[in-house]
């Protein structure tokens, strides 16, 4: 059984096939999806996947890159969302500042305002995190973050800041990067931290593993980056899958 704890099957790049992935997702073995809402328009289409298909919850957030255009009637409406059965956390939200824009204090200003709203819900956290390692650490602590918890997704830093997130009780995610040849970072991150701080997702359509890198990314590619993780950490593949897997309920509850 293998848990997606980080999909966009909401993405347009699914329009014509949405269906067909899926079915394919489970066929390959993944049992188990967060959707996860990167603006407020997809928060909605998560929920609503979340209700048509078997498996799915929705996690529910603005990205960084959506913050400029976030209001108090869209932190209500989140709030409000939340109530829906089907939602198990709250993001993807976080930092990226390998763009200009939004602005920083903005962007900053918002996730702190959507982990106070975490907390309140008692929600766990999907954290994106680009080239803001210092204020992202900084503002999870000083927001109390760790309270509820959460997932750093698509980790990108090195050894020391994934230890200092999992001293936390937060989760890294890893995805297809860890196979690529120049992911040498991610896979000493893998290697140095225990099995018991890994959650496997994929970001689908984006950053397909090896050997798909370049096409579309989608769920039913997990079972590469499970490989490549059972093999950098000497496992076996069953047992990577479980214990990734128990992670994962333990983190969303389900």
């Amino acid at each position: 059984m293998i848990y997606e704890t980080h999909t966009h099957f909401d993405d347009k790049a699914f329009d014509d096939d949405r269906d067909e992935a899926i079915k394919r997702a489970m066929e390959a073995g993944v049992c188990r999806f967060v959707n996860v809402g990167a603006s407020m328009e997809g928060s909605y289409a998560s929920v609503e996947l979340a209700h048509k298909y078997p498996g799915f919850s929705a996690a529910i957030g603005v990205h960084p890159e959506y913050t400029s255009k976030l209001s108090e009637e869209d932190m209500k409406a989140v709030k409000k969302l939340s109530e829906d059965d089907a939602v198990t956390a709250i993001g993807e939200i976080g930092l990226d500042y390998y763009w200009d824009e939004p602005d920083r204090a903005v962007q900053k200003e918002w996730f702190a305002r959507q982990i106070a709203l975490a907390r309140e819900l008692k929600l766990p956290i999907i954290v994106h995190s680009r080239d803001a390692a210092k204020d992202t650490l900084d503002i999870i602590k000083s927001e109390k973050a760790a309270d509820v918890g959460g997932v750093i997704h698509c980790f990108s830093y090195g050894i020391e800041i994934a230890q200092q997130f999992a001293d936390m009780g937060f989760f890294i995610g890893i995805g297809g990067v860890v196979t690529f040849k120049n992911g040498r970072k991610l896979k000493e991150v893998a290697k140095a931290l225990p099995i018991e701080s890994i959650l496997t997702e994929t970001d689908s359509p984006y950053l397909a593993p090896v050997p798909k890198r370049g096409k579309r990314n989608s769920s039913e590619y997990l079972p590469y980056i499970i490989e490549e993780i059972a093999t950098i950490k000497g496992l076996t593949t069953e047992e990577t899958e479980r214990i990734t897997f128990e992670n994962a309920v333990r983190l969303f509850g389900k």
